[in-house]
């Protein structure tokens, strides 16, 4: 029976382990707090790594950062990322980067092949970290903005009537559903499948479209706009991020739209 650890059981993590329990796998899981059933590793510590048990078929680091800044994504994902290399150095394994990578801001296309060059700290700290996955012969998966039960931020912004619209809302924005997610690992978890990196996102849609579609269904005003030289957390990018690579191994996300997306959330 094949095992799976994943490095760092939060909000993805509970649907990585649902996928991949129903597949059969044997799952074991960390975190920092130990919560329920989880081994208490910090990844960022050479030495709690190192004494981790156990050997696995595949390893997938989906730690968070927890919201901090640079040095909490430098222990997190760096450091993460090199233990988990030197303690497991024949082990499969999947890094969840981001597509903040991508620094374009033209609302061009973009692909695995496209020019990465982040400008903000935190992304190049991922592009790092990527590298020693890519060099280790691992794979890099770059998700967009992750949404799923209990959490969909462009949604719960429009109906408590905090969301803003940057200029006349041409911005790009690219999201994922979390089980979109979960599928795209369980295929990328196949050997057959060639390492290196790959976009999971869904289909790229513009700020304006994105509200309107939820201001239409839920008959709310649209968002005010605002300036669009305010600085964004994830940089003030704008791209459309292609997912034509995933889909060419197999993968078909079911959350296509944002609409959907945003509907299948369960904001309570």
């Amino acid at each position: 029976m094949a095992r799976l650890l994943i490095a760092g059981y939060g909000f993805l993590g509970e649907a990585l382990e649902t996928q991949f329990l129903s597949a059969g796998w044997t799952i074991d899981k960390l975190s920092r707090s130990a919560k329920g059933s989880c081994i208490s590793c910090d990844l960022s510590s050479a030495d709690d790594v190192a004494k981790l048990s156990g050997q696995y078929d595949l390893i997938i680091h989906c730690a968070a950062s927890g919201g901090g800044g640079e040095e909490s994504y430098r222990k997190v994902y760096l450091e993460g990322v090199r233990n988990l290399l030197v303690r497991f150095p024949d082990t499969r394994i999947i890094f969840t980067s981001s597509t903040s990578v991508y620094a374009q801001a033209d609302h061009s296309e973009v692909d695995e092949l496209s020019l990465a060059s982040p400008i903000t700290a935190t992304a190049k700290i991922l592009r790092e970290a990527e590298e020693l996955i890519l060099n280790a012969g691992g794979v890099v998966t770059r998700l967009s903005g992750l949404y799923g039960p209990g959490r969909c931020h462009v949604l719960k912004n429009l109906l408590n009537g905090t969301s803003r619209i940057d200029g006349s809302g041409e911005r790009m924005m690219n999201f994922i559903h979390r089980d979109d997610v979960a599928e795209a690992m369980l295929l990328l978890s196949s050997n057959s499948v060639v390492s290196g990196i790959y976009n999971v996102t869904s289909e790229p849609v513009s700020q304006h479209d994105c509200y309107a579609s939820l201001a239409d269904h839920f008959d709310l005003p649209m968002p005010q706009s605002v300036d669009v030289d305010l600085p964004r957390k994830r940089g003030n990018s704008s791209k459309r991020v292609s997912n034509s690579k995933l889909k060419s191994v197999g993968w078909t996300p079911v959350y296509t739209d944002f609409l959907s997306l945003a509907l299948n959330c369960r904001l309570d």
